[in-house]
């Protein structure tokens, strides 16, 4: 189980200090849970800072009761959490194969049946070299390959959905449904989309730094796409 304690997050900003996050606090007791909310709301700062690759101000995060708020991002990969990007990375060099080789625990993963969860054809990509030659959607499902193979117990996906048009969003939850059953791990997720909120056991809404709302799908969903206030929580992306 994941839980923060009173995280803020104060960054520069053109010489003056912006504050992104504001005394965040929940736990992810559930399955799958997800984080939603208006852009620039701190939704992707939350999940970096999860992650390792930024610091809190102040505030503590425990994974299973123990403290992670000081530990390296490598520390806390270790620990079984793993994260996949909004923009996923290039590596130059390295190919689909070599990537999944790294990321996998057993010494001959199944690469053409990982690449074939993610709706890629091993005989196209398994040789591919991960640079620019692969497209945004392309690249996103790599990663989640990458985070298939690794079998982590609590991932954290940042809008998984962007840039995969061919890809189906019920391949994409089948993925995710895989993944909790076959880990007994969590599994958060960011996302605007409605498709993807609805498979989610707990949805937590982030505006302007702070929960503006957390608790079970059925009870915040319905007011999420429903008229006025609570609707501005989402963008025109759902």
């Amino acid at each position: 189980m994941l839980e923060l304690q009173n995280i803020s997050c104060i960054v520069d900003d053109e010489n003056s200090e912006k504050e992104i996050l504001k005394n965040v606090s929940f736990k992810a007791e559930d399955g799958f849970v997800a984080i939603t909310g208006p852009n620039g709301g701190g939704k992707s700062t939350l999940a970096k800072i999860i992650a390792g690759i930024m610091k809190p101000t102040s505030g503590k995060i425990l994974l299973d009761g123990t403290d992670i708020t000081n530990m390296s991002i490598t520390e806390r990969a270790n620990l079984g959490i793993s994260y996949a990007f909004q923009q996923p990375v290039r590596f130059k060099g390295l190919t689909v194969k070599d990537l999944i080789k790294l990321a996998s625990k057993e010494a001959t993963p199944d690469i053409c049946g990982i690449l074939s969860e993610v709706g890629l054809c091993a005989k196209d990509y398994i040789n591919r070299e991960v640079n620019a030659s692969l497209s945004g959607g392309e690249l996103k499902r790599i990663e989640i390959a990458m985070i298939l193979a690794r079998g982590t117990k609590f991932s954290i996906f940042d809008e998984p959905e962007a840039g995969i048009d061919l890809w189906s969003f019920q391949s994409l939850i089948r993925v995710f449904e895989k993944m909790h059953e076959k880990n007994n791990g969590q599994i958060l997720i960011i996302s605007h989309q409605e498709r993807i909120l609805n498979i989610a056991d707990s949805i937590i809404v982030v505006a302007n730094g702070e929960i503006r709302e957390m608790g079970p799908r059925e009870k915040i969903l319905p007011g999420l796409l429903g008229t006025g206030a609570a609707c501005s929580a989402l963008t025109d992306k759902m």
